[in-house]
Formats: C-alpha cells, sequence, structure tokens
C-alpha cells in the first residue's frame, strides 16, 4: 500500500441528511438537493464515530489441524452522531418516528417506540476531498441518554444510525474512497474555469482535453480558460478546443 497524501482527511464541515428509503446518493455530494434534507445543528466536537457489534472469531480444527480455519459471526455497524437541535422532527429521531403530537403542541414519549427508518448520508469536506458515508435504507434511534452538564455548552441528542440491506444489495452502506484521481469529463468556463466532476483531474494537455465537454457549448467570452495538467492553458472556440485564453 503506497503513501497518499491526498487521502488523509481533516473534516473541516459536514452536514447530515436523510431521505425516503432507496433515495439514490446524490452526484453532487455539495448540493445534494430534494429530496434530501438536512437534520440540524450537530456537533462540532463529537462529529461521528463508528461502532459495531459482533465479527466474534470461531476457530474449527480437526483432529489433524486444530487451527483449520477461522468463521467469524455477522457484525453489525451503527454510525453515531449528535444532534443539537430539539424541534418535533429532531425529537422523533431520537424518541421515536411513533412520538405524537399532543393538543397542547408537545411531543408525547412513545411506550413502543419505533425507529426512523429512511436513506442517510453523511458528508464531510475536507478543502478538494468530499467524503460520504450512504445507505440507502436505515434504523435512526437513540444511541444513549440525554445529558446537559454545564450552562456554556449545546444540549444534545445522541442519535445511532444502523445501515440496513436495501432490497437486494449485499451491502448495507458505501463510503468515498479517498484520494482516486478522476478524469474530467466537463469544464465550466472561467478566469480559469473549473472542471467537473467536482475534485476531477484536469487533463494532461491540449490533446486530451478533446474528450471533456465544454460548459457552455458556445464559444467563451474573452479571457475565460481552463488551465491543463502540464499548467498550459486551453479555451473552447464553440467548435472545439484551442490553445491559450478566448480572445
Amino acid at each position: 500500500m503506497a503513501l497518499n497524501d491526498n487521502a488523509t482527511l481533516v473534516i473541516g464541515s459536514g452536514n447530515y441528511l436523510t431521505a425516503p428509503t432507496g433515495t439514490a446518493k446524490p452526484s453532487d455530494l455539495l448540493l445534494p438537493g430534494a429530496p434530501w434534507e438536512p437534520v440540524g445543528h450537530t456537533s462540532l466536537e463529537d462529529i461521528f464515530g463508528i461502532t459495531s457489534e459482533g465479527g466474534e472469531a470461531t476457530t474449527i480444527g480437526t483432529l489433524q489441524n486444530s487451527t483449520l480455519r477461522t468463521k467469524y459471526s455477522r457484525r453489525t455497524e451503527t454510525i453515531n452522531f449528535t444532534l443539537q437541535q430539539f424541534d418535533k422532527a429532531s425529537l422523533r429521531l431520537y424518541f421515536g418516528a411513533n412520538s405524537p403530537e399532543l393538543p397542547d403542541g408537545t411531543m408525547g414519549v412513545p411506550k413502543d417506540p419505533q425507529p426512523t427508518v429512511c436513506a442517510f448520508l453523511a458528508i464531510f469536506v475536507d478543502g478538494e476531498n468530499h467524503f460520504a458515508i450512504y445507505a440507502p435504507k436505515t434504523e435512526i434511534y437513540r444511541a444513549d441518554d440525554i445529558e446537559s452538564s454545564d450552562t456554556e455548552s449545546l444540549a444534545s441528542l445522541p442519535l445511532g444510525v444502523k445501515p440496513l440491506a436495501y432490497m437486494t444489495n449485499d451491502w448495507t452502506f458505501a463510503i468515498t474512497p479517498l484520494g482516486e484521481n478522476h478524469q474530467a469529463t466537463g469544464a465550466d468556463a472561467g478566469s480559469p474555469g473549473t472542471y467537473t466532476p467536482a475534485g476531477a483531474m484536469a487533463p494532461t494537455d491540449l490533446a486530451t482535453i478533446a474528450a471533456v465537454i465544454a460548459n457552455p457549448l458556445s464559444a467563451w467570452t474573452t479571457g475565460q480558460y481552463v488551465v491543463l495538467g502540464d499548467s498550459s492553458n486551453a479555451y473552447w472556440d464553440g467548435d472545439s478546443w484551442e490553445a491559450g485564453e478566448a480572445p
């Protein structure tokens, strides 16, 4: 395994979102769009964690080989984060999706709480790196007791997200790898312009940018260009890519 500086992660900002079960992961992690909705304010200190249960190893042997093979029990993961809003939607995530709103406007805590079942998306931003955890089906419910120990910190609702197998998937949740070099498929005009998808690697030279789709497809205006991998510039003249900046 080679060293890859671009595969490290320091979380600068992030968001947690939910959507109806089965909703696909958005193509643009920075602009998820409907039906994805943020859950609200979450902790700056306890950002997220993943805990697991199961996975115990059992050694199976024979008379001739007492350690012939190892069998592992099923493992289940829980994604943990801390919500810091106490509105109706937040209280239902913690106390149960079936928490009723009472006639006086308060929320009742159900005696038989049901978890919220939905698709889940966590997005973390580290400069140009965008790290995501996506699950098409999850159960969200309380992960720990509510505690508020001082008058200077925001009160919190600790939540646990349990990814579940969706339909015929043989996986429960997906994680975005970092440090991958994705070739650009598009280029947006600018001074300089940008490549798409976000974080894509610039084409090496004028010859390799030929496969990239310009946006807009009309001739770029004066001074617009993109920077190529060899540090030269290129612009779209409405028909083909040309070297330099648009005249």
